[in-house]
């Protein structure tokens, strides 16, 4: 990986949901030469929500495969920008890291329609997030 790819952080408290939604967003919707994302939570479930996967598979993308991890300091002092989720101040902080937190509801044990609500909403933090940097991939 070049050090010229930024390195995005996204957490929440079990990496089961929102985290995973929007890294997976983030990395199919950026340019990967200019930037990446990654996931973790500060208590990591032992799978991706159910509800997620399904919701996640209805855009094009497969989360089946992917697991919640644990939020570490080294984790933390690859990125450059850690955005929160619900996990307050329970995320640990690296001097020096921007970070956002987009204030989003959980989508465990919610219905389908409410889940894809909250999948939408993500997208639209992640789309406006990478417009603004500059980070959207090429279309070809």
């Amino acid at each position: 990986m070049s050090e010229d790819v930024t390195t995005i952080l996204f957490a929440c408290i079990h990496n089961a949901g929102r985290s995973q939604m929007a890294a997976a967003f983030f990395n199919a919707l950026a340019d990967p030469a200019k930037a990446r994302a990654i996931s973790a939570g500060t208590e990591p479930a032992g799978e991706v929500h159910p509800e997620v996967v399904d919701a996640m598979r209805e855009v094009g993308i497969d989360l089946s495969a992917a697991l919640p991890r644990h939020l570490t300091p080294a984790m933390a002092s690859q990125a450059t920008l850690l955005v929160t989720m619900g996990c307050g101040e329970a995320c640990r902080l690296v001097p020096g890291l921007q970070r956002e937190n987009w204030t989003l509801p959980d989508p465990k044990a919610q219905r389908p329609e409410r889940v894809r609500a909250i999948r939408d909403e993500i997208r639209a933090h992640v789309e406006r997030l990478i417009n603004t940097r500059g980070w959207r991939a090429e279309k070809s």
